[in-house]
């Protein structure tokens, strides 16, 4: 039995999709902070199977004491945390606790129960500003944000875990930037208030909630000016935590994998191939840069392919298209 921390989330969502189709068994533990059960009740219609849910905070030993009680809980995905690099600069504190103290009360609950066997949701981030691209999972670590930090500190106990008791199998999985949604619309991205992220911002302007686009910087040494990531699609996101599930019994150290298609597209570039798929005009302003945040970062997905078996399938144009088709058929996201 698989627990997967956030799994009511954005990722979470499509993960249970993908687990239930590979047959495991799992339960999802969510505070429900930054996500909807809604997701949850999507995910049975799309499967057909029940899902198995639990309201509580990674933070509350006892509550998950009792997951551990109720359920054989042998393996954990963890995807519970706050995202928002913004945000994490105005509420450094508030990040600490729930990512880092979260995962700590998570892993100390996991040791008391002889389970050993994590795959954790780490992030791109952790490479702060790097010099060359693509990049390599032996890329120097930093960050330049509390968010990119938290992650960087909870791989770091991870690996510190390992040392204490090699009989751990650890999974660290940097992601680069999920977009897209499931084919069927029924589920996909719905952030709390104003989005951080880019493409829920271009879908939320293309169905008439937003004015225009900000776009932080365009004076960065890139194509254009706009700052360029790699976005993966959400669904080939997903599987690659299915191939690790798959694939942590035979480790025997920690495995760091970048999860990411390894090519890099600007935010003008992402506003205009949404537009081609929509057919909806993308306004778009020139803003300040934000802070934190850096110029290119995009993925070499090779070590993925040789560790995971696995790459990334969707294009740009499926990622805008699924993106549309959920934004189009939930305009106000789950809240009907």
């Amino acid at each position: 039995m698989v627990l997967v921390t956030g799994g009511a989330g954005y990722i979470g969502s499509h993960t249970c999709i993908e687990l239930a189709q590979a047959g495991y068994d799992f339960v999802v533990y969510d505070n429900l902070c930054n996500s909807s059960q809604e997701a949850l009740k999507r995910v049975e219609k799309i499967t057909g199977k029940k899902i198995s849910f639990i309201h509580g905070d990674i933070r509350d030993k006892e509550a998950l004491q009792k997951v551990f009680d109720t359920y054989k809980i042998d393996s954990v995905i963890h995807f519970a945390g706050l995202k928002a690099v913004g945000e994490s600069v105005e509420n450094p504190l508030e990040y600490y606790d729930n990512n880092v103290y979260g995962t700590i009360a998570l892993c100390e609950v996991m040791q008391k129960n002889n389970c050993k066997k994590i795959i954790f949701s780490s992030s791109a981030t952790v490479y702060g500003n790097p010099k060359t691209t693509p990049i390599k999972e032996n890329f120097p670590l930093s960050a330049t944000n509390p968010y990119g930090r938290s992650k960087l500190f909870i791989e770091e106990i991870l690996r510190d875990i390992f040392v204490s008791d090699n009989k751990y199998k650890i999974i660290l999985l940097r992601y680069f930037n999920p977009v897209g949604a499931h084919k069927s619309g029924l589920i996909g991205e719905d952030p709390n208030g104003i989005p951080n992220n880019l493409m829920p911002f271009i879908a939320q302007v293309a169905v008439g909630k937003r004015k225009h686009l900000n776009v932080f910087g365009n004076d960065y040494n890139t194509v254009d000016g706009t700052g360029v990531r790699d976005y993966i699609h959400v669904v080939d996101l997903a599987k690659g935590h299915v191939q690790a599930l798959k694939k942590i019994d035979a480790l025997n150290d920690v495995l760091t994998v970048n999860l990411g298609t390894g090519k890099g597209y600007s935010v003008l570039e992402m506003a205009q191939a949404f537009q081609k798929v929509s057919g909806k005009k993308i306004a778009y302003k020139i803003a300040s840069r934000r802070l934190g945040d850096i110029a290119k970062c995009y993925a070499d997905p090779s070590y993925a392919k040789e560790v995971l078996d696995w790459k990334t399938v969707h294009t740009i144009d499926e990622m805008c298209e699924d993106i549309w088709r959920w934004q189009s058929m939930n305009p106000d996201g789950y809240n009907i």
